[in-house]
């Protein structure tokens, strides 16, 4: 979908006309009109008001893929991960990624944090520890498997890379 498109879809979604999107950007019905009809885009800084205001990412406003709907009609754009080996369920917008930690022979090298996208502090969004990894390849195939469920609309995903740990007072090793 354009621009366009994924801006009426998700106004009609949130019930606003457009003379009501024109109020909350402080532009003209007009203006709302044209950018829908492709003719135009707002500028970054209404971008970013509709982003804060309909709690949309960007990204969902200008893709050109479809957009995932969830039940409710709005854009989905979290899932929820589940981490077996350290019994964490967070419903999560975000994962990234550590640098590689140096440690023992058998200590896991990455470690994979997920956000569920709510910037509650002063700091930005909170991060969850999901999971330890042996190498870059399994941490790298686990965040591309997550992006695989979320583009298909699977509400949930199991990691499958991880590896069991255990603490060692201040070491963590592969168990």
């Amino acid at each position: 979908m354009s621009f366009g498109e994924n801006l009426q879809a998700i106004r009609k979604q949130n019930q606003l006309s457009q003379e009501g999107l024109a109020e909350m950007l402080g532009v003209s019905r007009q203006a709302v009109s044209k950018w829908e009809l492709g003719e135009g885009y707002p500028e970054v800084d209404k971008l970013l008001i509709l982003s804060k205001k309909l709690n949309i990412s960007l990204d969902s406003l200008l893709r050109e893929e479809n957009t995932v709907i969830s039940e409710e009609g709005r854009p989905s754009d979290t899932i929820r991960i589940i981490s077996p080996n350290e019994g964490v369920i967070i419903n999560a917008a975000k994962v990234t990624r550590s640098q590689q930690f140096k440690g023992l022979k058998n200590s896991p090298k990455y470690a994979l944090f997920a956000s569920d996208g709510k910037d509650m502090s002063y700091w930005g969004a909170q991060n969850t520890f999901l999971a330890w990894y042996r190498n870059l390849e399994d941490v790298t195939r686990e965040i591309a498997e997550i992006q695989k469920a979320l583009d298909a609309g699977e509400a949930s995903y199991t990691l499958q890379y991880s590896v069991k740990c255990k603490q060692n007072l201040f070491r963590t090793i592969e168990d």
